[in-house]
């Protein structure tokens, strides 16, 4: 019985196969619009996320604000920074100088720092060595690039030796840094479409106390960073650090500090509330699907009073015409809901092969399975009171009725 019902149920969603589709229409775009957006958050999130996690999650970015006429020094911050809270310290200054080798030139973002900042970042070498302390003491002028600033300048990414003139004055490539290392402000690829050729932003690593010397605005250290032992310490790190901080300028309104974890953290807050708006957006599309499935079962409720008055007067229940007709209701949604996953599948792909290695893009089969059970619900929803009104209809009014 159970057959014979689903049978007549498919039968009747195939006799019209123009409308079936343009019913589906609705639920095949919310379908894929969910499936779309959120993934296209969830990839943007996780690349972002990704970026963050490279650079460590167990470090501590200190600003401060007003120095209270009484400035940090480079030689007062390595006292103040041994404390057994802290596994390494490194300050942070930032100056544009021009750089020349040969006949390439362009414009370098130069940072003044130690050699701790490498390891708070997680930033590895590709070649040579990375600042050592001695090189702070002696102002050396001795630099490590960024893998893309050596091939930039020199052409290839072992330019370890090699001479880089900076404002005018040479610099001694002491070290590259791996293609994979990210800081802060590393270099943003940006595609251009018409020749795929890449813009990079050019980089270097000094001493501290040679780009004081070198450029006029970094006199004193308004910025640094303090890593923990390990994530689990961040807190007693943080307490520490504000302790010393307070103590030396006299109050906690002269710098900030800022938990990377915390970031983090707030970054997956924030990709969870995006996901979750956009598709709570997409899912509207889904209603707008499952009234328009109501809309035309309602029609061919009407269309077919005739088939309902003759099957009741044969001795069809009304759980057999209302499974029918929900039936009908049922595949009508499923199949727009598994044409709506194909088409998301495909248009995925298509962005993620756009994107490149900008931005994983990739079907959640978390979220295509509630694509399922959210059409199956509409289906199911919007398709009872079409089944019911069919249900019923009396046979003698059903067979006297004419179009």
């Amino acid at each position: 019985m159970m057959f014979q019902t689903g049978k007549m149920a498919w039968n009747a969603v195939c006799a019209n196969k123009l409308r079936t589709f343009l019913t589906m229409l609705g639920i095949i775009i919310g379908v894929a619009a969910l499936i779309i957006l959120v993934s296209i958050a969830d990839g943007a999130g996780n690349s972002v996320n990704n970026q963050i996690s490279q650079m460590g999650s167990n470090y501590l970015s200190v600003q401060i604000s007003d120095n209270k006429e009484n400035p940090l020094k480079l030689s007062e911050f390595s006292e103040i920074m041994n404390a057994d809270e802290f596994l390494s310290s490194a300050p942070m200054g930032r100056s544009s100088v021009t750089g020349k080798s040969g006949y390439t030139s362009g414009s370098v973002n130069l940072y003044g720092t130690s050699g701790g900042y490498f390891s708070i970042m997680n930033m590895e070498l590709y070649a040579g060595r990375l600042l050592k302390q001695t090189d702070l003491e002696n102002h050396s002028h001795v630099i490590v690039l960024s893998y893309d600033t050596a091939v930039e300048f020199f052409g290839r990414a072992d330019a370890v030796g090699e001479s880089l003139s900076l404002n005018g004055r040479a610099f001694e490539v002491i070290g590259v840094l791996s293609e994979d290392s990210v800081s802060p402000s590393s270099a943003m690829m940006v595609r251009n479409s018409e020749d795929s050729s890449e813009i990079v932003t050019l980089e270097g690593y000094i001493p501290y106390s040679t780009l004081s010397r070198l450029s006029d605005y970094v006199l004193e250290i308004t910025q640094f960073y303090v890593s923990s032992v390990d994530q689990d310490s961040m807190e007693q790190a943080e307490r520490k650090l504000e302790e010393i901080l307070t103590g030396r300028f006299g109050n906690d309104d002269a710098f900030s500090i800022q938990n990377q974890s915390e970031v983090m953290e707030a970054m997956e807050e924030v990709d969870h509330t995006m996901s979750l708006m956009l598709g709570g957006i997409a899912a509207i599309s889904l209603l707008v699907g499952g009234i328009g499935i109501m809309n035309i079962m309602l029609v061919s409720v009407t269309e077919r009073t005739r088939e309902i008055g003759i099957r009741k007067a044969i001795g069809a229940g009304q759980g057999s015409i209302m499974l029918q007709f929900l039936l009908e209701a049922l595949m009508v949604s499923m199949a727009g809901c598994m044409v709506g996953i194909g088409a998301s599948f495909v248009v995925l792909k298509m962005i993620g092969k756009v994107m490149g290695s900008a931005m994983e893009v990739s079907m959640d089969g978390s979220v295509a399975l509630l694509s399922v059970a959210f059409s199956g619900v509409i289906g199911i929803v919007f398709g009872l009171y079409p089944a019911q009104k069919a249900a019923r209809k009396k046979p003698i009014d059903a067979l006297r009725y004419s179009d």
